[in-house]
């Protein structure tokens, strides 16, 4: 068993994590990642990501599990994935013109209990968008399991003005900058 478990199946942050170039399994959380009432967007991105990494160190592995959830909020709501077409067309139309924040949280959790843990903020500027245009992005992409309802690393960019980040992969739902801080603080090996 590698000493590193993603608490994860998505297949955008196994591929994130690829990059850093550590063995490590993967293994489904099976966490309620429904919001608690009045939580706030950036509150509900820390406790998935906790309760996700906790999770699979409460299976009893000895590994660090690797949790991360991903928030997106426009105007003080949070938005989930959208799951369905008609769901992420409402969404971009919701988002078109704003800027919508995304809380990205990351915990690296081990059973003998400790937990390292940090948050990214990243602020997408959306440019105004047409129906017709919102309907043909979400017909190419099918962006169904993305918050937001986009892929940045794909065509989704074409909807942005700009991008505020600190780290250009916390969008995808991954920050390896941060990652990589927390894998070094738990006595991984990284360049």
């Amino acid at each position: 068993m590698t000493p590193l478990i993603l608490a994860s199946t998505s297949p955008y942050r196994r591929g994130l994590l690829q990059r850093l170039r550590l063995p490590f399994d993967v293994a489904r959380p099976e966490v309620d990642e429904t919001a608690l009432p009045g939580e706030a967007p950036r509150a509900l991105a820390i406790r998935l990501a906790q309760a996700k990494a906790r999770a699979i160190v409460q299976r009893g592995t000895g590994a660090w599990a690797l949790g991360s959830d991903q928030v997106a909020e426009c105007a003080g709501q949070a938005l989930g994935k959208p799951g369905r077409r008609e769901v992420a067309i409402a969404q971009l139309r919701a988002m078109s013109g704003k800027i919508v924040r995304f809380h990205t949280a990351l915990c690296l959790a081990h059973a003998d209990g400790r937990l390292l843990a940090d948050v990214d903020l990243t602020e997408v500027h959306f440019r105004t968008l047409g129906q017709a245009e919102i309907e043909r992005y979400v017909d190419a992409e099918q962006p169904f399991d993305c918050a937001g309802s986009f892929k940045s690393e794909g065509l989704g960019i074409s909807l942005f003005e700009a991008i505020d980040n600190r780290d250009p992969t916390a969008l995808v739902g991954l920050p390896l900058i941060a990652t990589a801080r927390l894998l070094r603080r738990a006595g991984f090996s990284l360049p």
